[in-house]
């Protein structure tokens, strides 16, 4: 008997542990025990319909009841009782023929029953607590930027470690030629979150230009404070972003905000995406002076603009053609990325070839 006491004690002792470090409701945990064993109680009894479990809040006590029906004569041992049995069990009660009762038909040595139950309850409960908990974290965060160590690579796919939990960075999502070292920290953009039987799954990206975005909202106050608009960003990571800006206040440069001081703004950025170049320019409205200041850093002489197919024309003088196409044509195409219009380039020289 004492050990069946010390055994329930140690139940409602565990929950009460439970709740504190871990958060969860006790009375969530017993609820849950209550219908597991309800469960387990079909195995002993045929018919568990009029059959409720009760595990006392304060001592642990797991007791099984049974509403039965009080009948003259009994043909249904598992839903009738007689008038004695219904005194017995309530001595200070009334009762009449027809009346319900509930009557205790707890199983002998039914604590070892409760006991396993209410092992496996919890560590069911306290794993789902810990999922929702962490993807009730992780799908506010989506979209937004969070810092991971390098844990394993399970093929061309790396476990990226977030504290609680892990994120998956994906061969799409990696940057080429960025080197992934164990242990290695760096800051991730959180693409995706999901949750499932089998966990949240998060799914985290190096390559994304919202990371560039974020970034800069982290380290620009500027931006942080809506201030400086990012409108617009072109990314090939690992290599080049182009980012338009622009300034809510007269009296802010956009551009020199995200810049910083001698640069410094700029290159914590830089170096944390492993050196990828990063050309800030400001945004116009204007498609003509956005894809002029786009194609920065080399100098543009005119830009016609077709709206009606969103291309626009480019010249150039000789000597800058290559600049503003660039390295295998990445600067015109990053500034028809960042400006939405196809662009055609030509030096002075070339042209005549436009018309």
């Amino acid at each position: 008997m004492e050990n069946k006491n010390v055994a329930e004690r140690d139940l409602i002792e565990g929950l009460n542990m439970i709740e504190r470090e871990k958060g969860i409701s006790k009375e969530i945990l017993l609820e849950t025990l209550e219908n597991s064993i309800l469960t387990a109680c079909k195995n002993e009894f045929k018919n568990a319909d009029n059959i409720s479990v009760n595990i006392d809040r304060e001592s642990g006590v797991v007791k099984v009841y049974a509403n039965k029906t009080i009948v003259e004569e009994v043909t249904d041992k598992a839903l009738e009782a007689t008038m004695e049995e219904a005194k017995k069990a309530h001595p200070r009660k009334k009762f009449a023929i027809g009346d319900s009762v509930l009557i205790e038909v707890t199983p002998k040595n039914f604590g070892r029953i409760a006991a396993q139950k209410a092992k496996q309850v919890v560590i069911q409960k306290i794993r789902e607590e810990e999922r929702k908990a962490i993807f009730d974290q992780f799908s506010g965060k989506s979209r937004d930027v969070v810092t991971g160590v390098i844990q394993r690579y399970s093929g061309k796919n790396i476990t990226v470690n977030l504290g609680k939990c892990d994120a998956v960075l994906t061969e799409k999502e990696q940057i080429k030629g960025e080197n992934y070292r164990l242990s290695d920290r760096f800051k991730f953009y959180v693409l995706d979150v999901q949750n499932s039987q089998k966990g949240t799954k998060i799914v985290v990206s190096r390559t994304h230009p919202e990371l560039v975005r974020r970034l800069f909202e982290a380290e620009v106050t500027e931006v942080h404070d809506g201030i400086v608009t990012i409108n617009a960003i072109a990314r090939e990571a690992g290599q080049r972003t182009k980012m338009a800006v622009s300034s809510n206040d007269p009296d802010v440069d956009p551009t020199g905000a995200c810049v910083g001081l001698n640069g410094a703004r700029v290159n914590a950025i830089v170096d944390e995406l492993g050196g990828e170049k990063i050309d800030i320019i400001n945004w116009s409205d204007d498609p003509a002076i956005l894809i002029k200041n786009a194609l920065g850093p080399a100098k543009v002489l005119s830009v016609d603009v077709y709206d009606d197919e969103k291309c626009a024309r480019v010249i150039v003088p000789d000597n800058q053609l290559s600049l503003a196409i660039g390295k295998e044509g990445q600067n015109a195409r990053l500034a028809a990325k960042l400006t939405g219009y196809k662009i055609d380039i030509k030096s002075e020289s070339q042209a005549g070839d436009f018309y």
